[in-house]
């Protein structure tokens, strides 16, 4: 007698990969919802981490998504140097098809959001930001460290952008478009004068990003060009009194740079 082998499935072999898919589509359901809902604090440690301790969020509240903190910046890991931004600032992240759109807002600082649109590379990231004006503290440099910490600066700083494009490869930062800061009504505690002057900074992106520095107005004259080729920063420049103000300016130079003659030289890197 001749057996004939079964083509019937093993008992519950059928049922099987049904239960597979399940679990998997449940595993894809909770991992989707837990970033849905991932607390501002996660975006809060990513940027601490990010930044070694310079820039930190605090008394977060939201989601990575829509979310709300207070600004804080220092000296870095060890610095006793912090100062926090007035008020709260307030973030919007919509992923789109490649991309991922965000919307930033300071209570204090940013008459309209701040859009920008990020987009990953191999190695980096590519940014487009949309043209903003912005008005930020001076004193908020304090938190950085030297030698704002000394020279504890009042006044404001008034932030334009053109449409400006940043790319970021192998940890280098390039920048195409332009941008300009001017710090307006500035004073220092190192100096007995109510205000030292408005001073302003263009910058110009390219393969190697310039800098310009130039005194609007103001006893104390500053002036110098620098270039950021995406990694290092050099600078130099000079700083003057104007006539007439040598004597209560003299304190403020002896800790800006090296004199020559009755000139102080700037130079960064």
């Amino acid at each position: 007698m001749k057996l004939r082998r079964s083509t019937r499935p093993a008992s519950g072999g059928g049922s099987a990969a049904p239960w597979r898919w399940a679990v998997a589509g449940a595993l894809v359901g909770a991992l989707l919802t837990l970033l849905l809902a991932a607390p501002a604090r996660w975006l809060g440690a990513l940027l601490a981490h990010a930044s070694e301790g310079a820039v930190q969020l605090l008394e977060t509240d939201g989601s990575v998504w829509n979310g709300s903190a207070r600004l804080l910046l220092t000296g870095g890991e060890g610095s006793r140097d912090r100062l926090a931004l007035p008020g709260r600032i307030h973030w919007q992240l919509a992923p789109g098809l490649g991309a991922l759109r965000a919307s930033l807002r300071a209570d204090c600082c940013t008459p309209a959001p701040i859009v920008l649109r990020a987009a990953p590379r191999l190695g980096g990231a590519h940014i487009d930001v949309q043209p903003s004006h912005s008005v930020w503290p001076a004193s908020l440099l304090t938190g950085l460290g030297t030698p704002f910490n000394t020279l504890q600066l009042h006044g404001e700083l008034q932030l334009n952008t053109q449409p400006l494009a940043i790319e970021i490869a192998q940890w280098r930062l390039r920048l195409d478009g332009q941008a300009s800061l001017e710090a307006r009504h500035i004073s220092a505690r190192v100096s007995t004068l109510p205000a030292l002057g408005d001073y302003r900074v263009d910058i110009t992106g390219g393969a190697t990003t310039t800098l310009r520095l130039s005194t609007l107005q103001g006893p104390l004259l500053l002036e110098g060009t620098g270039q950021w080729d995406g990694g290092r920063l050099r600078f130099s420049g000079e700083a003057d009194a104007a006539k007439g103000m040598e004597a209560p300016l003299a304190n403020l130079l002896n800790i800006l740079g090296v004199r020559r003659g009755n000139k102080v030289m700037l130079n960064i890197g």
